[in-house]
């Protein structure tokens, strides 16, 4: 039974790598328990990277790249899924080291796998996918950490990506003031459709001080950007509020970060994980996802694609110039 798969392949001789949309075999697909027929997978930032050099993320080539997907299950050796169940499955390094959804089937543990969530389609499962889970995660940690509506506005950096889109409609649902963060103007009137009331310039948070804190101006955060953006916000938190850390687009290191704001004013940094994230919280978050994402906001965000079209999309979504949510349809 052969069925399509975006293949990426490496050249040993000048190890630059190539992908195209292949036929291949259920025989070529790795050994693990459960049998998947996908239906969408999506694109992260990683699956660019995996797209093209690797960025250090696969072990072996040739390699199907793809961190999410959902779909139905055709085969099981585990007794906790069975054939038509519609399961979804984000992180473990699926995409990376293990091949993943950029493919009609997929063959995958069953440990990996989470039921998909009632009220959701296998097609809005992608549309959240790693982003809107990891966003979800995020808003969770923040509650945990006390943050209510009411509390004052809540910031989101790298607004207009994947994480920030969904972090900012799920936050916007909840009833919180939303601050929203880009370096591109032109997003704007997106941005308040998903529920911003404010909207904040880039080059705002973008010069170094050295200061040891700033106004208090924030009741929580979502930074997708860290650098010199998460060493300003830190200083801006309000008392013994929190900042929820889910991605470095701006750099690995805090620049300018003192550690005044978390003796001074009791400010919490939180790193949020989606890629190892235990299995209870993982239902807990689709579950949260199910009932606070608007789905008409969902919609919204939505770039539909299909195979071919990922090696275009895996490049632009390295250099900043993905809005929103891209829906990959593996059978179109």
């Amino acid at each position: 039974m052969t069925f399509n798969a975006l293949v990426v392949e490496k050249d040993e001789e000048s190890g630059k790598t190539s992908a195209a949309v292949k036929s291949i075999e259920l025989d070529d697909l790795p050994e693990a328990e459960v049998l998947v027929a996908v239906d969408y997978s999506t694109v992260n930032y990683k699956d660019g990277l995996c797209l093209g050099p690797g960025g250090g993320l696969v072990r072996k080539y040739p390699h199907v790249p793809g961190i999410d997907f959902a779909g139905t299950v055709e085969q099981s050796a585990d007794p906790r899924y069975k054939p038509g169940d519609k399961v979804v499955l984000t992180g473990w390094r699926v995409g990376e080291a293990h091949w993943g959804g950029y493919a009609q089937k997929a063959r995958v543990k069953a440990d990996w796998l989470v039921p998909l969530p009632e009220g959701l389609t296998t097609r809005a499962a992608m549309a959240v996918g790693t982003a809107g889970l990891t966003a979800m995660l995020a808003v969770m940690a923040l509650e945990d950490h006390g943050l209510k509506p009411g509390h004052g506005p809540v910031l989101v950096t790298g607004a207009a990506g994947g994480v920030g889109s969904v972090a900012t409609a799920i936050l916007a649902h909840l009833g919180h003031e939303v601050a929203a963060v880009t370096g591109r103007p032109e997003q704007e009137d997106y941005l308040r459709g998903l529920g911003a009331t404010q909207i904040v310039a880039r080059e705002e948070l973008t010069e170094v001080t050295r200061k040891p804190l700033e106004s208090e101006q924030w009741a929580g955060c979502v930074d997708a950007v860290a650098g010199v953006m998460l060493g300003r916000v830190l200083k801006q938190m309000k008392y013994g509020c929190s900042v929820a850390a889910i991605g470095l687009a701006g750099g690995a290191a805090i620049e300018g970060a003192l550690i005044t704001p978390f003796i001074l004013r009791g400010v919490n940094l939180l790193g949020i994980d989606s890629v190892m994230q235990p299995y209870d919280n993982r239902l807990r978050a689709w579950a949260r996802i199910a009932r606070d994402l608007p789905i008409d906001k969902l919609e919204a965000m939505v770039l539909p694609a299909t195979l071919s079209d990922l090696p275009a999309l895996g490049a632009a979504i390295l250099k900043g110039q993905v809005k929103g949510r891209v829906v990959v349809d593996v059978n179109a």
